[in-house]
């Protein structure tokens, strides 16, 4: 039966959340301010203008990360936590400052830039997967989490959840997604913390630093380490290539506060993993005979949680082993971290899509108001595809997890490449991409029923003990150097024709791999074009009639030119 109280409290807490997302998105500027600047628009929509302060940068990117699954996850091993904060700090390091400085708008825009418009579409294709896997994923959580508390329909809290997160992201772009990521992150500290002490009081639950060996754990011995090690590198460098982290650093205002935020943040979701971390310890120290939990919902009750049921261990304690009014306000941090998270991801596919596919790649000569309108359909796509797969695929956590492994070993390399190695070109990337691809899949996802083709060293029992992932990741990252160096050297020794360059990377350059200079708003004057090309020579001859300069002069600079023209040489 329904909990209507409960129900009343989250549909307040739900009210509270929409109309600060609609307040935030009227601090955008109107059109009219906008039209004077090339660029303008889309960067307020999809970047609130830039304009976004370190504070509440940190604020945005500690909510994001602290999603629903970070705290569910947190509570079952804490490693996930920690993982996912140390990688805010190494992509504070390596990226956030770099990516800033060149004013790009989506983390997609170097590939483009030095690779050519339609990499971006093949690199967009992971990214997508994860993004909408994701939203799904803590979707379904929030579902499973809501039914549990309130024991109301899991389809109907989904639905609701997800049509509220859209609306206001809809409507206000980024700057209603991070306004409403500071209102949800002091519910979710609240929350969390006037949860703690309530469990700790239940007659069921027992001292935790009584055996805190016990809680605490072990990892193994040399196979068990192994795959410790691969999938902590997979959480701390697998966390940096996705748009919901990209999406704020280049928002900042300044490119210092950009490394700023990611470090502080990345602290911040240390210090907000200890309260599930603690749910966690007195789950693990309860006797749960002497609560009224029954797993299997037939009367039997046990000493401890399943394991198969762990992953709710959170809603758990927050329905058995607190009163009523704390389970509430628990389930507030659980709601508002999931939606903290699905806006933010929600809104980086459907800004990728819209600047980097249809603006870059579908439609260059696309205005600033059209490609404003396809990125608001795409929230609306985007959502209603997590929405449908939160209630009608049972592996998406798995789907997500095999999504997030593709970023790790496909992206990861990638990004580092096209930040780091300035002779890495398009023959390498392509073939990093499907080394990365093919050593992840043929070592199988037990989560979705995808099989080992190919079993590893110390493969025991379905398992893959030795860490595949992170050999996937250096093997891609290796292959996207060694075959550019090479691939350049055959091109320039005159060993391979020009005519063989079907790329137009090496010696085809086309105009679209022309290194312009970077701005920060995208709009690049006219004037970058008489640059002279690595060799030398004019890039290209000045244009009879040149275009009116706007976003897509950087990347696509008078698009009716022979993409395969060897006059650039």
């Amino acid at each position: 039966m329904a909990d209507f109280l409960g129900i009343v409290a989250i549909v307040f807490f739900y009210v509270l959340i929409l109309i600060v997302g609609i307040w935030a998105g009227r601090k955008s500027k109107s059109t009219k301010e906008l039209e004077s600047e090339a660029g303008a628009q889309t960067e307020e929509v999809m970047l609130a203008g830039r304009n976004i302060g370190t504070l509440v940068g940190i604020f945005t990117m500690t909510a994001t990360w602290v999603g629903g699954a970070y705290i569910n996850g947190t509570a079952e091993a804490l490693y996930n936590g920690v993982g996912y904060a140390i990688s805010l700090v190494i992509g504070g390091l390596l990226f956030a400052k770099k990516m800033r400085e060149e004013g790009y708008i989506t983390m997609l825009d170097p590939f483009q830039h030095k690779y050519g418009q339609r990499i971006g579409g093949l690199m967009y294709l992971p990214a997508l997967l994860g993004e909408t896997f994701w939203t799904a994923a803590i979707l379904s959580a929030l579902g499973a989490t809501l039914s549990v508390i309130l024991g109301i329909d899991m389809n109907a809290s989904v639905t609701l959840s997800a049509c509220i997160a859209v609306f206001y992201t809809f409507t206000g772009g980024y700057y209603a997604v991070a306004y409403t990521d500071v209102v949800q992150l002091f519910c979710i500290f609240v929350g969390l913390w006037v949860c703690v002490p309530a469990a700790m009081v239940h007659d069921g639950a027992k001292d935790i630093s009584r055996n805190a060996g016990d809680w605490i754990g072990e990892i193994g011995g040399f196979k068990e380490t192994s795959l410790w090690v691969d999938c902590m590198l997979l959480l701390v460098f697998g966390g940096i290539p996705w748009q919901v982290y990209f999406q704020r650093v280049l928002s900042s205002k300044t490119a210092s506060g950009a490394q700023t935020l990611s470090f502080v943040a990345g602290i911040g979701c240390i210090l907000m993993a200890i309260p599930p971390a603690l749910i966690g310890a007195i789950a693990r120290n309860t006797d749960w005979r002497m609560t009224d939990y029954s797993p299997w919902n037939n009367g039997t009750k046990v000493e401890s949680i399943p394991p198969d049921k762990r992953n709710m261990v959170v809603p758990l304690v927050f329905q058995y082993l607190t009163p009523r009014w704390v389970a509430f306000i628990g389930l507030g941090a659980v709601s508002a971290a999931v939606m903290s998270s699905a806006d933010s991801s929600v809104l980086s596919a459907a800004s990728m899509f819209a600047h980097n596919i249809w603006k870059l790649t579908i439609r260059p000569h696309a205005s600033e108001k059209e490609v404003i309108i396809v990125m608001r359909v795409a929230i609306i796509c985007v959502g209603i595809m997590a929405t449908i797969m939160a209630l009608t695929i049972q592996s998406i956590y798995g789907l997500w997890y095999l999504c997030a492994d593709l970023v790790y070993v496909i992206l990861f390399p990638q990004l580092v490449c096209v930040v780091y190695m300035p002779r890495s070109n398009t023959y390498g990337s392509l073939a990093g991409y499907a080394v990365g691809l093919v050593l992840r899949l043929i070592g199988g996802e037990p989560l979705v029923s995808l099989p080992a083709f190919f079993h590893y060293p110390m493969y025991t029992d379905g398992v893959q003990y030795f860490p595949f992932r992170t050999t996937a990741m250096l093997s891609s990252m290796a292959t996207i150097y060694i075959v550019s160096v090479q691939s350049e050297k055959l091109f320039k020794s005159g060993r391979l024709s020009p005519e063989w360059d079907i790329m137009g990377c090496v010696v085809n350059i086309p105009i679209d791999h022309v290194p312009l200079p970077s701005d920060v708003s995208f709009a690049v004057s006219s004037e970058a074009l008489n640059m002279k090309s690595p060799n030398g020579t004019p890039a290209m001859a000045p244009h009879p009639h040149p275009p009116p300069s706007n976003e897509n002069t950087l990347l696509h600079p008078y698009s009716e030119q022979n993409y395969y023209s060897t006059s650039a040489n």
